[in-house]
């Protein structure tokens, strides 16, 4: 061989080590990408089947019970137009409340319940995701324009 094919050789051999080792990142990358969904995204099917991901929104009030265990619960979550039942085990958050903004990530089973492995309950009062603050005010705005739609005005 000479010297110019050991060096195409080389610079082959280069450009396979990197694409594997971009297949293996951009592998790695997607199996650990999780998505923000909202109720109302739930409830119209937008969500991956089969797939983590997270839902958003706020804990619906006495939504909240816990079995005889001690750590599995069931909530509402809720983006004030659309409902989606919770079940976790473990140990909740500190500042998980009803009536407060909660994120929890999990999979979607057949009955429609999200069972989460993961609860997070916002740090602040004035702190939200822009995703969910942004998913919350169209869900607002869907219901109102709803509501205002389905009311009958009558003049004498």
């Amino acid at each position: 061989m000479t010297s110019r094919q050991k060096r195409f050789g080389f610079i082959g051999l280069g450009l396979v080590v990197l694409g594997v080792a971009t297949a293996l990142i951009l592998n790695a990358f997607q199996s650990n990408l999780v998505f923000f969904f909202t109720p109302t995204m739930v409830a119209n099917g937008e969500v991956p089947k089969g797939k983590s991901f997270r839902i958003g929104g706020m804990v619906e009030d006495r939504s909240l019970t816990r079995e005889g265990d001690g750590l599995t619960v069931h909530f509402i979550v809720t983006d004030t137009a659309k409902r989606v039942p919770v079940t976790y085990k473990g140990i909740l958050p500190d500042l998980f409340k009803e009536g407060k903004g909660v994120v929890a990530q999990g999979q979607l089973v057949a009955d429609g319940t999200f069972v989460a492995s993961e609860v997070l309950a916002k740090h602040d009062e004035n702190y939200m995701p822009p995703e969910a603050a942004e998913a919350m005010a169209k869900a607002k705005a869907a219901g109102a324009q709803a509501q205002s739609s389905s009311t009958l005005i009558v003049q004498p």
